[in-house]
């Protein structure tokens, strides 16, 4: 199934995603294949839980579960800090079979939060 004609939306569901990336690529969020649903991605942010060091985060567009789209690259993110990586003004739509994936530069350092729409 396609995704669904936004103009004639049944229904809309904020919700909101969390994990601590490693340094392996992680899912932070994914539309199934054939889910019936759009997800509207209104924001993604990091943040830098270590109170000495800077580290990096990357992240991409993971589109049919076969190709990355870097959106961002090792971006660093401060001490006791945060990042706003992708916010409502500047915020996306992932398809059926789409996922957001993380890479951090180390393990149990940085946070992340995604809020988006559950559009079916």
């Amino acid at each position: 199934m396609a995704a669904p004609n936004i103009v004639q939306t049944a229904t809309i569901y904020g919700k909101t995603v969390g994990m601590a990336p490693t340094t392996t690529a992680g899912v932070l969020i994914a539309n199934a294949a054939a889910s019936g649903k759009l997800l509207k991605i209104n924001s993604i942010i990091v943040a830098n839980i270590d109170g000495a060091s800077a580290y990096s985060i990357t992240a991409d567009l993971y589109k049919n579960q076969t190709t990355a789209y870097p959106f961002a690259w090792l971006i660093s993110v401060p001490a006791l800090a945060t990042l706003v990586l992708i916010s409502k003004e500047s915020g996306f739509y992932l398809e059926e079979n789409d996922s957001i994936r993380l890479t951090a530069s180390t393990n149990s350092k940085l946070s992340v939060i995604c809020a988006y729409e559950d559009i079916s």
